[in-house]
C-alpha cells in the first residue's frame, strides 16, 4: 500500500492506494474559497495553508482507509512542477513520514500523476494512447506508450486551457475557480452567438492568448446591462472556442501518431462540453480530474523509489523544463 501526498497548488491531499490500483482513501482539502477573494491562487497563502492541512489530511486518509502507517510500504509525493513553496510543504511532510518509518520515498512528476489517474481501478486504461492533459497550469498532448513514461507531442505557447477558463471567468465576472463557473453558465447560452478565434499554430501546439483578448474586447464593447443579458452567450461561445481547439488538436495528434485510443485528464477534463465532444475517449473520473493524491500514489507504482535515507536532500522543482 502506498501513501500519496499532493500539495502542488491549492489542494492539500493524501490518499492510500494498493499496488493493484484500488483506492482505499482519497482526501482532498481545497483552498478554492480561501483564494476566491483574490481571483486566483496566491502562492504564499497556499503554502501557509498547506502547512496547516497536510498532517490532518494524512490522518484522515489513514482513518478512512482503516489502517495505520505500519501498513504503508512507501510514500509517494509530488516533486513538481507546481508552486515551489507549496511543493516543499508536501515533500517535507513525505520525507518526515518516510524517514520516521524507514520507508522508501517516491518522487512523482505531477503530470505523470494526472496520466496515472487512468490506471486506477475500476477503469485501469491500458497504454498505448494519446492523452490530452488540460489543467489550470498545463495543456499538453502526450504519446503514452507505457505506464512509466510519456512523450510530449504538443504544448501551449502561452496560457494553459484551465488558465484561459479562469481568466475568461474573471472577465465575465464569474469569480474563481472559473472553469466550473463558465461550464455552468455556458449551458444557458448560445455557443454560436460569438465567433471567437481558434488559434492554429504550427505543429501540435496550442495558443489561447488571442482568444482571451477577443473576449476582453467583446466585453468592453457592451454596456453593463447588455453584458448581463449576453453573459451566457459569451460564456458558451468562449467555451466552444477552447473546446474546439483542444478537440481538433487531440484528433490531429491521434492521426499523426497512429493511435486509435484517446484519453483526457486534468481539471479541464471535467468540462461537460469537452467530454461530449470526445465521446469515445477514456476520461479520468470527475473526482480524479482535479489535483488529488490518489493519482500521485498511482504514478508512484511506476516511478523509481529512493531508498531510506537517501532522499533527505531531495528538492522540489517549479517547472517541467
Amino acid at each position: 500500500m502506498l501513501l500519496g501526498i499532493e500539495t502542488s497548488c491549492d489542494e492539500t491531499a493524501a490518499a492510500l492506494v494498493t499496488e493493484d490500483g484500488r483506492i482505499l482513501a482519497n482526501v482532498v482539502a481545497s483552498q478554492a474559497d480561501l483564494h476566491a477573494r483574490y481571483g486566483g491562487v496566491v502562492p504564499e497563502v497556499a503554502s501557509r495553508r498547506h502547512l496547516e492541512l497536510v498532517a490532518p489530511v494524512v490522518e484522515e486518509a489513514l482513518s478512512q482507509g482503516e489502517t495505520s502507517l505500519d501498513d504503508v510500504a512507501a510514500v509517494a509525493v509530488t516533486r513538481g512542477p507546481g508552486l515551489i513553496g507549496a511543493l516543499l510543504v508536501g515533500i517535507s511532510a513525505a520525507k518526515a513520514l518516510a524517514w520516521s518509518r524507514g520507508l522508501p520515498l517516491i518522487p512523482v512528476n505531477h503530470l505523470h500523476g494526472h496520466v496515472a489517474s487512468l490506471y486506477l481501478q475500476p477503469q485501469d486504461v491500458e497504454p498505448p494512447f494519446v492523452c490530452l492533459l488540460a489543467s489550470g497550469g498545463h495543456t499538453l498532448l502526450l504519446d503514452v506508450q507505457d505506464r512509466a513514461a510519456f512523450a510530449v507531442l504538443g504544448t501551449t505557447l502561452d496560457d494553459a486551457a484551465g488558465e484561459a477558463f479562469d481568466k475568461g471567468a474573471r472577465l465575465l465576472g464569474l469569480g474563481y475557480p472559473g472553469g466550473a463557473a463558465v461550464d455552468r453558465l455556458a449551458r444557458e447560452g448560445d455557443p454560436e452567438a460569438y465567433a471567437f478565434p481558434v488559434a492554429r499554430v504550427p505543429g501540435l501546439d496550442f495558443s489561447f492568448s488571442g482568444l482571451k483578448t477577443a473576449l476582453l474586447y467583446a466585453v468592453r464593447e457592451l454596456a453593463p446591462a447588455e453584458l448581463e443579458a449576453r453573459r451566457a452567450d459569451l460564456a458558451a461561445s468562449y467555451q466552444r472556442a477552447i473546446v474546439k481547439a483542444l478537440v481538433e488538436r487531440t484528433l490531429e495528434a491521434a492521426r499523426a501518431s497512429g493511435q486509435e485510443r484517446i484519453a483526457i485528464v486534468g481539471g479541464v477534463a471535467a468540462n461537460s462540453e469537452l467530454r461530449a465532444s470526445l465521446p469515445g475517449a477514456a476520461a479520468a473520473p470527475l473526482e480524479l480530474c482535479t489535483d488529488n493524491a490518489a493519482m500521485i500514489a498511482s504514478a508512484g507504482r511506476y516511478a523509481t523509489a529512493i531508498p531510506f535515507p537517501e532522499y533527505l536532500a531531495l528538492d522540489a522543482y517549479a517547472t517541467a523544463a
